[in-house]
């Protein structure tokens, strides 16, 4: 194994030559990768392995289909390859991954501190400090709930729930639910809620929607066919809105449900514009839905379009049945402000995303609006990395998928600097 130089310091405990924050699927496809270019390492993660996915609400299951969950040296095999893994099922895939490679997770093991040191990079943890050549955070695109400051206006009898803490219905009071935030998370929970009896209200600000299918197959097989997924940040218009797009309005269901706003309205749910101010019992919602619902038609009609044409071009390879009809999001009177009591809603769930939390990171990579400034998973700072960032490289950099790709092209860099080193010393 091609380990770190010989680091001088005092009270030194342990030494590696690159070091991995976070024991998901990006931080143990890196692993691999670097298991296979025989670079020594470990793997700091706070909880056990996963544990990202179980704290998850317990209905969750993926939005890709389980033939796309592959990472290096591993994929799925089941008999369900249409299907959608469910919370569990993806904490039991990941750990028979660590397993399969053996792959040197230090568990329970939280980083308290990474700052630079004359051969690399400090790490203190809740059990020893080590240092490494390289660092790479691989805690994820974002760690800790975003909940707007305005929550705090809200009368103390409304219960709130961040959706990290959301695992089923009955943790609710009997009433209304108001959902903020029409993403991927936000519109399966008013989808599960409305289904649980709940009258329930979704705060809608700007949104992807797509059909769970099209044309006879699930609309991941036609963004994987037309290269979607692939398409690298640099080929992007505007690279820096493209790393904040909101997730795909999904449901991850092997009946072929789309679950969007259409859908949503059919299902008696209302729809507001983006909540934007609260006083007591009563909140205020933007009159922007139709604008942000246009906008998601029209990205929608160009996907859709897209993957037209491509069937006309290579119709005997994909054979798709006739295109789907899609319509357009209806339109709604959205109301402008609502009094909680008087409409009966008892709780509020924050589907509002998640932002970034690099207090312990003690370098200066860090962006005005919290983010770890990179290029291609390469920070300012020599031998810090990141990785599993939203369109860090392609638009699945996030995606488990997307995962195995990068990871090759960090760990070809990591034994880049380490053979560099090499060379020096020798």
């Amino acid at each position: 194994m091609a380990g770190a130089p010989h680091i001088q310091k005092e009270n030194v405990v342990k030494q590696t030559n690159t070091i991995i924050i976070g024991a998901g699927q990006a931080g143990l496809a890196l692993s691999r990768c670097l298991f296979d270019q025989q670079i020594d390492h470990v793997i700091f993660e706070r909880g056990r392995i996963a544990q990202r996915w179980t704290e998850r609400w317990d209905s969750l299951r993926l939005l890709t289909p389980n033939w796309m969950t592959r990472l290096p040296g591993w994929r799925y095999t089941g008999d369900r390859p249409d299907g959608f893994m469910t919370r569990d099922e993806m904490n039991q895939f990941l750990t028979g991954y660590a397993r399969s490679f053996d792959a040197p997770v230090e568990e329970s093991t939280t980083v308290r501190r990474v700052s630079p040191a004359p051969e690399g990079w400090r790490v203190e943890t809740n059990r020893e400090v080590w240092f490494a050549q390289s660092v790479v955070i691989a805690t994820g695109h974002a760690q800790k709930t975003r909940i707007p400051a305005l929550a705090t206006a809200l009368s103390r009898h409304i219960v709130q729930m961040p959706v990290s803490d959301y695992r089923n219905p009955a943790q609710l009071p009997e009433g209304g639910v108001l959902v903020v935030g029409a993403s991927a998370s936000g519109v399966q929970l008013a989808d599960e809620l409305r289904s649980a009896g709940h009258d329930v209200t979704l705060a809608t600000g700007r949104h992807n929607r797509l059909p769970r299918r099209y044309r006879g197959r699930d609309i991941m097989y036609w963004l994987n066919r037309v290269g979607s997924l692939r398409r690298q940040l640099s080929e992007m218009k505007n690279p820096a809105e493209a790393t904040c797009e909101p997730s795909l309005q999904l449901i991850g269901n092997e009946s072929g449900k789309t679950v969007d706003l259409n859908a949503l309205l059919a299902r008696g749910v209302r729809v507001t514009g983006r909540l934007f101010g609260a006083e007591g019992g009563r909140v205020r919602f933007s009159d922007d839905l139709a604008q942000h619902a246009a906008a998601a038609d029209y990205r929608l009609g160009r996907l859709l379009l897209r993957i037209d044409q491509y069937v006309e071009t290579h119709a005997a390879d994909c054979n798709a049945t006739p295109a789907d009809p899609w319509a357009l999001t209806r339109r709604v009177d959205a109301p402008g402000i609502l009094d909680l009591d008087r409409e009966g809603i008892r709780s509020v769930v924050w589907a509002t995303g998640f932002r970034r939390d690099y207090e312990w990171l003690d370098a200066n990579v860090i962006n005005a609006v919290g983010d770890v400034q990179n290029h291609r998973g390469r920070t300012p700072a020599p031998g810090l990395f990141v990785i599993g960032m939203q369109f860090m490289i392609r638009r699945n950099s996030s995606f488990i998928d997307g995962a195995g790709r990068d990871a090759s092209e960090i760990a070809s860099e990591i034994a880049r600097r380490a053979a560099t080193r090499g060379r020096k010393a020798a």
